[in-house]
C-alpha cells in the first residue's frame, strides 16, 4: 500500500516512489542490505542532522545575502531562493517539518515582527500624529476592501476572504534607507508614512488575531467579544506594563549590556508566549513587545545588539525557511493556472495602496511628489504580510496558491516600491531653512557637557610604512591648527604567552613605526603621543584608544584592495565607523598634505553631516591656504529658486566657519557621479560624505558615492561620524 506525506504548501511526496528513486543509484551496486544501510546512515549524517541542518543555514545567510546585493537585488531574495533549493522541492537537504526548521522559523517570525516595531519612530509618529492616523486607516482600509472583494470573487469564505485582505493592508518600510539616504526624512509625506506604519501593522495583526480564532470554529458574538476584550487587556498589559518594568529593570542594571540583552530576549518571548494562552497569534504579541521596549532602548547599544542578533541569524533563517514552504510546481501552478489570482492580488494591492495615498494626499494638499512618495513608501510588504500569510497556512485559512502568490506580491512590491522611492523622493524639494546652527562645531556629536575642556586630539592607527608619512601630516596639520596634538598608534595582535618571539619581533617593528611617525609630527611642529597597544581586535583597539583619550578625530588610510573576509565580514574601517564615537577621516593620498590646494567637497542636501564635513574640509583647507569648491549636482525638477535658496545657506555656513577662499557650484544633471567625476580632474582633493549602517557593519554609502570612490584618480577623504 502506498504511502503519503502532506507537507505544509500542498506538496505530496510518494514515500515508496521518492525514497526508492533516490536509493536505486547505491543499492543498485550493493547488497540489499548493504545498500540500504549506506543510504540510510547518509541521510541520518545529512538529511536528518540538526546540526548540518544548522551550519547550513549559517553557510546561506552568510554568503547569498551579499551576492545577491552586488547584482542589485534585496538579500531576502537569495534567501528565499536557496530554501527553495535546499527544500524537498530540489535537493531535499532541509525539511520544513525538520525539529531545527521548524524551530528557527518560529523565532525568527516573532524576531520580524518585533525587530518592525522596535524600528518604528515613535517621535515621528507623534510629530504628526493625527495625520498619520489619517494615512494609515487609509491605506489599511482600501487594500483592505480590496482585498475582501478579490477573495470572494474568486471563491473564499468571508474568513479567509478578510484574512486575505488584510495581508495587503499593512506595509513594510523597506525603502526607508533610501529617504535617509537622500536626506528627505524630514519632509511631512515621509514622517506621515512612517507613522502610518504603527497603525497599519497593529490593525492587520488585530484582524489576524479575530480570523484565526474564528477558523478555530468557536464563533459567536459573545466570544469574539470576549476575544477582542481579552486581546485589549493583553495589549494594555503589554504596552504599559513591559514598558514600566522595563524602564525599573535597566535603571537598576546601569551598564550592564548582557544581561539587559538577555531581559529583551526573555521579554520578546515571554509576550510572544503569552500571546498563544488568550489564543492570539505569537507575532501579534511579538510586535506589541516591540513597541513597549522601543522607548526603552533608545538609539543605545542594548537595541544596536538586538537588531543586529536577529539581522544575522534569526530574520535570514526565518526567510530560508520560507523559502523552504515554496513547491516549485504549485508556485509554478500559481503563475500558470492561477495566474490570474497571482496578478489580481499584486494589482490589488498597487491600485488600492495608490488610492490611498492619493486621497489622504489631496486631503492634506501634497504635492503630485510627496502622493507618489507615499505610494512607493507604502508599497513592499515584505514583514507583517509574510509572517502573517505562514500562520494563516498553518491553520489552513488560506491555500498554497495564494501562499505563493504573496510571495509573488512580496518580491515584486519589494522591487517596485525600491525603485520608485529611489525616483520619486530624489526629486522632492531640498530642504531650506535654519537646520542647525551654521556655527557646528568638533563637540557638537561628542559627550562634552559637564566635562573639563579637553585638547584636540587626533589618532592616527598606522600599519603601512609607505603611507604613514602622509597620514601623519594630515592629522598633524589639524591638530596644530585647533592646538591640539596627534597620538600615533601601533596595535600588535596580541597571542597566547606575551613572551612569544612573533609578538616581540611585532612590538619592536611597531615601535620603529611609532618613532617615525613622532619624527615626522615633530618636524610639522606638532607633539606628538605615540602609543603602542595589543590588543585581539584591530578595529576594537583603534575606537578605544580614541575614547581613551577623548579624541576628536580618527584619521586613516584606505587600501586600494579588499579581500574576501573584508567583504563578508567587514574590513577594519567598516568596524571602526561603526564603533567609533568621534568622526573618521579615511583617506587615500597621492600628494603630500601641504600640495593639496585645490579641494572638492560634493553637496547633495544640507544636513547637519553635511555641515561638519564641510567644516572639515574648511579646518584642513585653512591650515596651508587652500581653496575649497562646494559643488552641487541638482535634479533638473529642482527650481531655480530652490537652488539659489540652497546656495545661500551655503554661503552662510562657509561664512560662519574658518575663512578660506572658495566658489560655489550648481549643476542640474541627472548623472551626478559624472558631473564629480569631471569636477574632480582639476583639483587635489575630493572629500565625500559615508555614515555608519544601523544594524551591520560597514560603510553605508550611495552608489554615487561608490562609483566617485572607484573611479578618482586624486586624493580623496571619506568623512563620516557616529550618530548618522
Amino acid at each position: 500500500m502506498t504511502h503519503r506525506r502532506f507537507y505544509p504548501v500542498g506538496f505530496i511526496v510518494d514515500e515508496d516512489c521518492a525514497d526508492n528513486r533516490n536509493q536505486n543509484s547505491i543499492a543498485a551496486r550493493l547488497s540489499p542490505a548493504q545498500g540500504e544501510a549506506t543510504v540510510d546512515g547518509i541521510r541520518e549524517l545529512v538529511v536528518d542532522n540538526p546540526l548540518v541542518a544548522f551550519t547550513t543555514l549559517l553557510l546561506v545567510s552568510l554568503t547569498l545575502p551579499p551576492l545577491f546585493e552586488r547584482i542589485r537585488l534585496p538579500g531576502l531574495v537569495g534567501l528565499l531562493l536557496a530554501g527553495v533549493l535546499l527544500g524537498p522541492s530540489v535537493l531535499g537537504l532541509l525539511d520544513p517539518a525538520g525539529d531545527i526548521e521548524k524551530l528557527f522559523a518560529d523565532i525568527g517570525k516573532v524576531y520580524l515582527m518585533f525587530v518592525a516595531a522596535l524600528e518604528i519612530d515613535l517621535k515621528e509618529f507623534n510629530r504628526n500624529r493625527d495625520r498619520a492616523m489619517t494615512f494609515g486607516f487609509l491605506t489599511f482600509a482600501i487594500p483592505m476592501m480590496g482585498g475582501i472583494l478579490l477573495g470572494r470573487w474568486t471563491g473564499f469564505g468571508w474568513v479567509a476572504a478578510v484574512l486575505i485582505g488584510s495581508l495587503m493592508a499593512s506595509h513594510t518600510l523597506l525603502a526607508y534607507p533610501i529617504v535617509m539616504r537622500l536626506g528627505v526624512t524630514r519632509d511631512e509625506s515621509v514622517t506621515v508614512t512612517v507613522g502610518a506604519t504603527i497603525f497599519t501593522d497593529i490593525a492587520a495583526l488585530l484582524v489576524l488575531a479575530v480570523c484565526v480564532s474564528l477558523q478555530g470554529g468557536n464563533f459567536s458574538p459573545f466570544s469574539l467579544t470576549l476575544q477582542l476584550v481579552g486581546l485589549a487587556v493583553y495589549a494594555a498589559a503589554v504596552l504599559f506594563g513591559l514598558n514600566w518594568v522595563g524602564r525599573l529593570y535597566f535603571r537598576r542594571t546601569g551598564s550592564e549590556q548582557g544581561n539587559q540583552f538577555l531581559f529583551v530576549l526573555l521579554a520578546v518571548f515571554l509576550v510572544a508566549v503569552g500571546a498563544q494562552v488568550i489564543n492570539v497569534d505569537k507575532i501579534v504579541g511579538a510586535f506589541l513587545a516591540g513597541l513597549a521596549v522601543n522607548g526603552v532602548l533608545g538609539d543605545g547599544p542594548v537595541k544596536e545588539k538586538v537588531e543586529f542578533f536577529g539581522s544575522v541569524l534569526f530574520i535570514p533563517f526565518f526567510f530560508v525557511c520560507m523559502g523552504l514552504l515554496l513547491d516549485v510546481p504549485v508556485f509554478i501552478e500559481a503563475l500558470t493556472d492561477h495566474l490570474g489570482l497571482t496578478v489580481g492580488i499584486v494589482l490589488t494591492l498597487i491600485l488600492t495602496k495608490f488610492l490611498a495615498a492619493a486621497i489622504a494626499g489631496l486631503w492634506f494638499g501634497y504635492s503630485r511628489l510627496q502622493i507618489l512618495t507615499m505610494w512607493s513608501l507604502s508599497l513592499p510588504q515584505v514583514a507583517a504580510t509574510l509572517a502573517a500569510a505562514l500562520v494563516g497556512l498553518q491553520v489552513g485559512l488560506i491555500t498554497a496558491p495564494v501562499f505563493n502568490a504573496v510571495i509573488v506580491l512580496m518580491l515584486v512590491t519589494s522591487l517596485v516600491g525600491s525603485t520608485t522611492t529611489s525616483r520619486f523622493a530624489s526629486q522632492l524639494p531640498l530642504p531650506v531653512g535654519p537646520l542647525v546652527a551654521a556655527d557646528t562645531t568638533w563637540d557638537d556629536w561628542l559627550e562634552t557637557e559637564g566635562k573639563p575642556e579637553t585638547p584636540f586630539v587626533v589618532v592616527v592607527p598606522l600599519a603601512n610604512p609607505l603611507t604613514q608619512r602622509y597620514l601623519i601630516e594630515m592629522a598633524a596639520f589639524i591638530a596644530q591648527y585647533e592646538k591640539g596634538y596627534v597620538v600615533p598608534l601601533a596595535i600588535a595582535p596580541a597571542h597566547a604567552h606575551m613572551d612569544d618571539p612573533k609578538l616581540l619581533a611585532v612590538l619592536n617593528h611597531h615601535q620603529q613605526l611609532l618613532q617615525t611617525a613622532q619624527a615626522i609630527s615633530e618636524a610639522v611642529g606638532t607633539e606628538a603621543r605615540p602609543q603602542l597597544r595589543i590588543d585581539d581586535d584591530l578595529a576594537d583597539g583603534i575606537s578605544r584608544t580614541a575614547r581613551e583619550h577623548h579624541a576628536q578625530l580618527v584619521v586613516m588610510g584606505r587600501s586600494q584592495t579588499e579581500g574576501l573576509r573584508a567583504r563578508l565580514l567587514g574590513s577594519v574601517i567598516d568596524n571602526v565607523f561603526w564603533a567609533s564615537h568621534c568622526p573618521v577621516a579615511v583617506t587615500r593620498l597621492k600628494k603630500a598634505p601641504i600640495d593639496l590646494k585645490r579641494i572638492l567637497i560634493p553637496v547633495k542636501i544640507m544636513t547637519p553631516q553635511t555641515i561638519r564635513t564641510i567644516r572639515f574640509g574648511q579646518i584642513f583647507a585653512a591650515t596651508h591656504e587652500a581653496t575649497i569648491t562646494l559643488l552641487h549636482v541638482s535634479d533638473r525638477t529642482h527650481s531655480a529658486q530652490d537652488i539659489q535658496l540652497f546656495k545661500g545657506q551655503l554661503r552662510t555656513i562657509m561664512a560662519e566657519g574658518p575663512q578660506v577662499e572658495h566658489a560655489i557650484k550648481c549643476v542640474r544633471h541627472d548623472d551626478p557621479a559624472a558631473v564629480i567625476l569631471t569636477a574632480a580632474r582639476h583639483v587635489d582633493l575630493v572629500i565625500l560624505r559615508s555614515m555608519r549602517r544601523r544594524t551591520a557593519a560597514g560603510l553605508a554609502v550611495s552608489d554615487v558615492t561608490h562609483r566617485v570612490i572607484d573611479d578618482l584618480t586624486c586624493s580623496v577623504v571619506l568623512f563620516g561620524e557616529p550618530h548618522s
